[in-house]
């Protein structure tokens, strides 16, 4: 009996090594004990299953980026919306897709643009003044004794809750170092990760400024981790009739964006993706 006893054991030792040599730990365990060992595949198999459903929610992430804003009904909130602005042309392009916007759906608007570009601030600013004195006016016609309210509540606290105005630090200026560069690309991805933790917008505008690439890139991120499903709309610019640009080119190929617009037919047909959309200048 108690040699049946003893070769179980032996058996059951046997077994739990080849099991231990198979899994590639038999020299961890032979040299840490063996609950080391356990603890050991544990903690792999926990680092396993981590990434496996990580890249199942990627994978979920990627499936469902493209699919269509969902409209709203007319009694629910409208969607804060994050306004990417660029220097030069870029700018342009943007106020000239705001200008067909529905206001009324796309609230608050907080634009942002580089730390060193203060024009494209200014013209959102003058945009969004335009947008507050139609209202007023209309709101004049109708109501004239009221006037001085409405200058009030109209011209002056529309602005403020409707559009914010930031400024976000640039990955790399025009002719710094790749060096130097390494530094000023790790504040700006904080600085970026910052600002959308406050704001953390339901819809992103851009059309092509290198400061939206950190910025979508974590909205993809916050996709994934589920702190918030912001939708990516990208508008290629005009200039770009054969290829696109380095920024459009990066949400393209990696899913970021949920829609994809290109102004030139050609652009369409190389990229099967995008939505071709006319020229909007």
């Amino acid at each position: 009996m108690q040699l049946n006893k003893v070769s179980e054991e032996i058996i059951h030792f046997i077994l739990l090594r080849i099991q231990f040599q198979s899994l590639g730990v038999f020299f961890f365990q032979s040299r840490f004990g063996f609950d080391r060992a356990m603890a050991f595949i544990v903690a792999m198999g926990i680092i396993i299953v981590g990434i496996a459903a990580i890249f199942i929610r990627v994978v979920y992430v990627v499936h469902r980026t493209g699919k269509p804003l969902k409209p709203r009904g007319k009694a629910s909130r409208p969607f804060s919306t994050l306004i990417v602005l660029g220097s030069g042309g870029h700018t342009a392009e943007m106020l000239n897709v705001l200008q067909v916007l529905q206001k009324d759906r796309f609230s608050p608007r907080v634009y942002i643009a580089a730390a060193t570009d203060n024009m494209s601030l200014q013209k959102a600013r003058l945009l969004e003044s335009s947008l507050a004195k139609e209202v007023f006016e209309f709101f004049f016609f109708f109501f004239f004794f009221f006037w001085w309210v409405g200058v009030y509540i109209l011209a002056g606290e529309k602005v403020v809750k409707a559009s914010q105005f930031l400024q976000i630090y640039r990955s790399r200026e025009v002719g710094q170092s790749y060096l130097t560069s390494v530094w000023t690309t790790l504040v700006a991805i904080a600085h970026a990760l910052w600002i959308m933790i406050r704001i953390r917008p339901e819809v992103i505008l851009c059309n092509g400024p290198g400061t939206c690439i950190p910025l979508c890139i974590i909205a993809f991120l916050f996709k994934v981790v589920g702190i918030r499903w912001s939708f990516v709309f990208y508008v290629e610019s005009i200039a770009r009739v054969q290829r696109l640009s380095l920024s459009g080119f990066i949400l393209y190929k990696l899913h970021i964006a949920d829609q994809f617009f290109v102004q030139w037919p050609q652009l369409q047909r190389k990229y099967p993706r995008a939505h071709y959309v006319g020229c909007l200048m």
